[in-house]
């Protein structure tokens, strides 16, 4: 449920850009949304394809690009994507640690027109 504040949030502020930039209306949204950033992406395309009728972004698509969580590896400094039941390194097999790749929530670019 709050998918909805956000995304609301995400319309009103590719609005402001368009309004900005002289443009007649959003073409276009790219999102960048990690996989443990807190937000369900599919929620956010529901609620966009719900709350954009009767704006300027009426029309628009919505691009989202998940990122998925890596981990570090303290010994070798690889990044590596967990496996399941395990945090080891597929370098050299020690246990990685938490990184923030795989919080990032943010709008890419707005395409108007």
């Amino acid at each position: 449920m709050h998918e909805y504040p956000i995304t609301q949030h995400i319309l009103e502020m590719a609005e402001e850009r368009c309004r900005e930039g002289g443009a007649s209306r959003v073409r276009k949204i790219k999102l960048v949304c990690g996989d443990y950033c807190g937000y369900v992406p599919e929620s956010i395309q529901m609620y966009f394809d719900v709350m954009q009728e009767g704006t300027l972004c009426e029309g628009a698509t919505v691009e989202i690009k998940r990122i998925k969580p890596k981990l570090k590896c303290p010994a070798c400094g690889e990044l590596f994507e967990r496996k399941p039941m395990s945090f080891a390194c597929p370098v050299c097999g020690t246990d990685g640690g938490p990184t923030d790749i795989g919080k990032e929530f943010y709008i890419e670019s707005i395409e108007v027109e």
